[in-house]
């Protein structure tokens, strides 16, 4: 019987025996575990401009405002269609070299939105190159840092062949200048823009968000079977970030849609077709990303429906039937279930 009172020396050791087990049980052996997570069958391997935009934003310390995990209550669901899973985070967890570990991107503070799919919510490259460059532009209230070292403003055929940052002439130091993003910052971006969450494989149960349930512990009914998703509120998640809140645009960037001849037009077909498949036929403003992946025919009809009502417009209503039908002669293979 080892006497801890007297021999000190097993005493130390013991302690040190214990503190090794535990740590190799509470730490060393899950964190081995996650490494070999293998990477969802949807899941693209990120490219060198990807890799190269996530160490800026690690050195940039946009965890610290940012994070990239949607927990399973249903207050989550706007960050994502899915709780995550530990191979969401297999290409972005990877080791850098045989002493360090890339840092952890889960992160523990929302002052910012979750980004754990901000490519799929917000997949226009100019809008993220905008919004880096200065926030309050697209954002009013966002007290979020400029980050005007990732661009350049360079004389006009210095910028042929670049992506040009749609910035308003009189936020220039120079208005015949042009405003295009260092390497660092298409990178920043190319990374941002690649955060989708990846289909879980078929077969696979559908993780579910947490919910209350209703009076009689059934789920409660929003809507009716065939009333179409509210129009105002996919307005506001999707469109408002680039068109504003108002609908009145950003002068230099992004056109208005209040007064539009295009939104009040008797036909609906061009709106709809400009929704589902972007559209980039005015120099003048930035490029406007397709939303065929993004969303349903009836978010569409239920979107396109608001904003021509809204805003002083007035336009006959349509249907996810006609978007139904303009879908399948502009994006054949992009058909969501509603």
């Amino acid at each position: 019987m080892i006497d801890f009172h007297r021999d000190h020396a097993n005493l130390v050791n013991v302690a040190l025996l214990v503190f090794v087990l535990l740590s190799t049980l509470i730490a060393v052996v899950p964190a081995d575990t996650m490494q070999h997570n293998e990477p969802l069958p949807g899941m693209p391997v990120m490219t060198e401009a990807e890799r190269r935009g996530l160490a800026i934003y690690i050195s940039e310390g946009c965890v610290a405002c940012h994070t990239q995990q949607v927990r399973n209550i249903e207050m989550d669901r706007v960050w994502g269609s899915r709780p995550s899973i530990p191979s969401d985070y297999h290409y972005s967890k990877q080791r850098m070299n045989v002493w360090q570990q890339s840092p952890s991107l889960l992160g523990s503070e929302r002052t910012g939105p979750d980004l754990t799919s901000i490519g799929q919510r917000q997949p226009g490259e100019q809008w993220h190159l905008l919004h880096l460059y200065d926030p309050r532009m697209l954002v009013k209230g966002s007290i979020m840092p400029r980050y005007g070292w990732l661009f350049e403003e360079v004389d006009p055929a210095a910028a042929i062949g670049q992506v040009l940052v749609p910035v308003p002439a009189d936020r220039l130091k120079d208005p015949r200048n042009k405003l295009i993003a260092t390497q660092a910052g298409n990178d920043l971006v190319a990374y941002l823009i690649s955060l989708k969450q990846a289909p879980l494989p078929e077969g696979t149960a559908p993780a579910v968000f947490l919910s209350s349930p209703g009076a009689n512990g059934e789920a409660v009914a929003l809507t009716a079977p065939d009333a179409l998703p509210d129009g105002g509120a996919i307005f506001a998640q999707t469109c408002s970030a680039c068109h504003q809140a108002d609908a009145k645009g950003l002068a230099g960037a992004f056109p208005p849609l209040t007064g539009s001849t295009i939104v009040n037009d008797e036909d609906p077909t061009q709106m709809i077709t400009i929704v589902l498949s972007g559209y980039d036929a005015r120099a003048e403003f930035g490029v406007m990303p397709a939303q065929a992946e993004m969303l349903t025919d009836a978010q569409i009809a239920a979107v396109v429906n608001h904003v021509r009502s809204s805003f002083g417009n007035n336009a006959p209503a349509t249907t996810a039937d006609a978007v139904k039908a303009v879908r399948s002669t502009v994006a054949p293979t992009t058909a969501l279930q509603p």
